[in-house]
């Protein structure tokens, strides 16, 4: 099934119907937006512009973003500030973890821009952040979705041995589009990552969730598709999320092609066939949707 549409096609898509959302700030959401705001944080719901903004906030739940909120790579999907950051905020676990306290989450989500500047890309402020959430709230279970630390095993380790519930690193696309999607990463390191991330599970006998995610829509084919979730399965990871490609921003490459809820449908009915103990596949999916949700799912 290829896509209709050249790559440099330039006028915009109109979203489908399926793809309409409603906007409902409520008092959760405002609660989120109010705490975020005053500890000067930053969450990966506002920076990636995420369509489920209003429906997880108003939940009460939200993802953070560390490390600040400009990133040292120029992947061409998304809409976070590119150029040269500034140095890690040391407070920012414990606010994290106040947050945490102060929203009564019993389960969190972290992620970060791209920090190929720092020496350790980021992996021991991830550490310092999951050690302050669990001092400060022992029960809360915590998910980490972390970049792909230019492929370090060392690196990897120092976020491992912190003791996430769930590791997560998104292999994001296809590798036939990785050049124009992700022109500093490595198709075969992120899946690197997450191979690495099982191994260790196994030698430490942990009880972590490995998970990965893609969007779709950016001019891949459904056989591509296909033999995507095919090599990520075969890493052993468990859980798998494939949502809608939403251009955040003008000058984000554009959408090639809607994909209908029928053929998303198709694809977790096909990723639970490779492997996957868990799917999430729809037209809003995000790494983060419904994040508590899917690792529950593992232990039932």
């Amino acid at each position: 099934m290829k896509s209709q549409l050249s790559p440099n096609k330039k006028h915009r898509l109109r979203r489908p119907e399926w793809l309409k959302i409603a906007l409902k700030t409520n008092e959760e959401f405002q609660q989120v937006n109010h705490l975020v705001s005053r500890l000067s944080l930053h969450t990966v719901c506002q920076e990636a512009r995420c369509p489920n903004i209003y429906e997880c906030w108003g939940q009460g739940t939200a993802t953070f973003m560390i490390l600040g909120d400009v990133c040292t790579r120029r992947c061409g999907f998304c809409s976070v500030t590119k150029g040269k950051p500034g140095p890690p905020d040391q407070e920012e676990p414990e606010s994290i973890a106040e947050a945490v306290e102060k929203l009564n989450l019993d389960y969190a989500v972290l992620t970060s821009v791209d920090r190929d500047d720092l020496l350790d890309r980021g992996a021991g402020h991830f550490a310092r952040t999951i050690r302050a959430i669990n001092e400060r709230v022992p029960s809360c279970k915590i998910e980490v979705l972390i970049p792909d630390f230019n492929g370090m095993r060392e690196l990897l380790e120092i976020v491992l041995r912190a003791h996430p519930e769930v590791l997560a690193h998104n292999v994001e696309t296809v590798k036939h589009l990785y050049r124009r999607v992700r022109p500093v990463a490595v198709y075969g390191q992120s899946l690197k990552i997450l191979e690495e991330s099982v191994r260790y599970r196994e030698e430490t006998s942990t009880r972590m969730s490995i998970k990965s995610g893609i969007m779709v829509g950016l001019g891949e084919t459904m056989d591509q598709i296909l033999e995507t979730l095919k090599d990520i399965a075969y890493t052993g990871c468990d859980i798998m999320t494939i949502g809608q490609y939403l251009s955040p921003k003008k000058r984000a490459l554009p959408v090639e092609r809607f994909y209908t809820p029928a053929e998303f449908a198709f694809l977790r009915k096909e990723g639970l066939k490779y492997g996957f103990k868990h799917v999430e596949s729809g037209p809003l999916v995000r790494s983060s949707y419904h994040a508590k949700h899917q690792e529950e799912k593992l232990r039932d």
